[in-house]
């Protein structure tokens, strides 16, 4: 009994707080961590010893963790990579490395008030801005709490569509039959927010709640946040991505498949590119 009225008092203070701050013109910064981990029982060509497999390992992993920084406020927010020095040597080998160097991820542009999504995203040098709709969630409250940093954070649950390639993709001399079934391209997440920063934003195309999210749990990558700034006064300029040739979401994934097995066909006969240079369709 003691226990379940603290947390009834946590959660009245929480949104009396965010009642209050609800009024004001709430804008800011916030700082994520995103890691990536690798199935290392599908990683490397077979026959490959585990000491290369390590050494690539190393090499993917400062690609596979970066920091981005989401400029917010109540009805818009971009989603950005920091830049950072790229480490000597630390570009790997083979064809995942190939696969991200090629499949290049830009800005990501959400619009709460219009439902917009915009992404800028290249393709062996093809220029393409993503322009869609903003994913819809479904989330499950789940009950439990957590702190991270100074705020009181909540769980929510959900299914999302999982857009875009990933580097845990198999070989590309793996059987056909190893492939997942064609349409798996649900993934279930877990997210955390905290209602102490009452905007329904949150990394990537995360949204939905009522408050920011501060962390994510999707498969095998985990965002975290680990800085927030927010302003009251000095407002931050939310530059909406312009660049590429316009295509939907489903679009652009149906043309990075067609490009990704192209690439694997040129690495099975240890060619280079494929031909067009990723503007055909």
């Amino acid at each position: 009994m003691k226990k379940a009225f603290i947390k009834y008092s946590v959660l009245c203070l929480i949104f009396f707080i965010s009642h209050v701050t609800n009024s004001q013109d709430f804008q800011g910064k916030a700082y994520y961590m995103s890691k990536t981990t690798i199935d290392m029982a599908n990683f490397g060509r077979p026959g490959m010893d585990e000491d290369m497999k390590k050494r690539i390992a190393d090499r993917l992993k400062n690609a596979l963790e970066k920091t981005f920084i989401l400029t917010f406020n109540k009805s818009e927010s971009i989603y950005e990579e920091e830049e950072k020095l790229e480490a000597p040597g630390g570009g790997g080998s083979g064809f995942r490395t190939m696969m991200m160097g090629n499949f290049v991820d830009g800005n990501q542009y959400k619009n709460i008030k219009d439902q917009s999504f915009l992404q800028e995203r290249e393709i062996f040098g093809k220029k393409f801005l993503i322009k869609d709709s903003i994913p819809s969630f479904e989330w499950r409250m789940t009950g439990e709490t957590k702190q991270i940093g100074q705020y009181t954070c909540f769980k929510a649950s959900g299914i999302k569509v999982k857009y875009g390639l990933d580097v845990n993709t198999r070989r590309p001399n793996q059987d056909d039959e190893e492939q997942p079934e064609e349409g798996q391209n649900m993934v279930e997440v877990a997210v955390w927010y905290t209602p102490q920063i009452p905007v329904s934003q949150g990394p990537s195309d995360y949204w939905g709640l009522p408050g920011l999210i501060l962390e994510v749990n999707e498969g095998r990558t985990t965002i975290l946040c680990s800085k927030i700034v927010l302003k009251s006064d000095e407002k931050d300029t939310i530059k909406v991505p312009s660049k590429g040739k316009e295509i939907s979401r489903a679009e652009f994934d149906e043309l990075s498949k067609k490009k990704m097995e192209e690439m694997r066909e040129n690495f099975r006969r240890g060619g280079g590119r494929p031909g067009g240079g990723g503007g055909r369709r």
